[in-house]
């Protein structure tokens, strides 16, 4: 497993919000303890003009200067770069990726939420799309974007809806931020999930999700990977247990597809472990 992680971008933020610099401290010195043998890179800063690929000029401009976006999404000195750098993690998995190799971008702040115009809900550039984009190329490339994170990526879904040879397939909760993800296009599938519904039926919308991005036939899966579906995240009424994380990494694992995962949410202190059933189970 390949891990691509700069410690610069435990640089910004407070601890008083839920998005912060912890989330991906301790993830680095649980992982790092857990798997000694993992690769571990810095990821390459991208040209603006990847950005440019999904988002609009405006976009770049308003996240680089003050005031705050939103009461989620704050304007904080260098988020511009930070954002960017985290782009560039996501690239480089998902290069990686295509080269054979398991890798997976553990960086902040998330992206799934910025759509082509619009930062919000922690998310500043939509890593995982810019990544669907880039690893297309000219078209030969079949992409599909996987999200389980509890909350619906708009941002992606409005990136790449319409868009030929790439897909997008979403479990999330509804009602829930952003209020969005109650309907299905004919390249965005959307499984919503009501608040603590039970721990099966969660999982079953998860195996049909992941059914739809195997009868798309990628080339490529890259994977929103939020853990704030988890039963203790403290953002969410989802009920998922840390096995479960194991099992999605097992269905990566045992599909054979090249694939590439990208930190998006979670929130509980038990987000390390998450993670670390998750990439131990997909690694196998």
């Amino acid at each position: 497993m390949i891990i691509l992680h700069d410690p610069s971008c435990t640089e910004y933020g407070s601890q008083m919000r839920p998005e912060q610099p912890a989330r991906v401290q301790h993830s680095v010195t649980h992982l790092r303890a857990e798997h000694p043998d993992w690769q571990w890179r810095l990821p390459a800063l991208p040209d603006e003009a990847v950005l440019l690929s999904a988002h609009t000029p405006a976009l770049l401009k308003r996240i680089q200067q003050a005031p705050d976006i939103d009461a989620d999404t704050p304007y904080f000195p260098n988020i511009y770069q930070h954002a960017r750098c985290a782009v560039g993690a996501a690239l480089d998995a998902a290069h990686a990726a295509l080269g054979g190799q398991r890798a997976f971008a553990l960086m902040r702040p998330p992206g799934h939420h910025c759509t082509r115009n619009q930062a919000m809900g922690f998310c500043y550039l939509n890593q995982i799309a810019i990544a669907a984009l880039n690893a297309q190329g000219g078209g030969s490339v079949r992409v599909a974007v996987w999200d389980f994170d509890a909350h619906h990526g708009n941002g992606t879904e409005d990136i790449l809806e319409g868009r030929p040879g790439l897909f997008f397939s979403s479990v999330h909760q509804f009602p829930g931020y952003p209020g969005t993800g109650t309907r299905s296009t004919v390249n965005c599938r959307n499984f919503p999930v009501a608040p603590h519904a039970p721990r099966e039926q969660h999982r079953g919308e998860l195996a049909r999700s992941w059914e739809a991005v195997l009868n798309f036939k990628p080339d490529l899966v890259l994977a929103s990977a939020g853990f704030d579906a988890y039963a203790g995240d403290p953002l969410t009424e989802m009920t998922l247990a840390g096995e479960d994380f194991a099992e999605l990494g097992r269905w990566i694992s045992q599909s054979g597809l090249p694939a590439a995962g990208v930190l998006e949410g979670g929130y509980s202190p038990e987000l390390p472990h998450l993670l670390n059933s998750f990439l131990s189970a997909w690694d196998q």
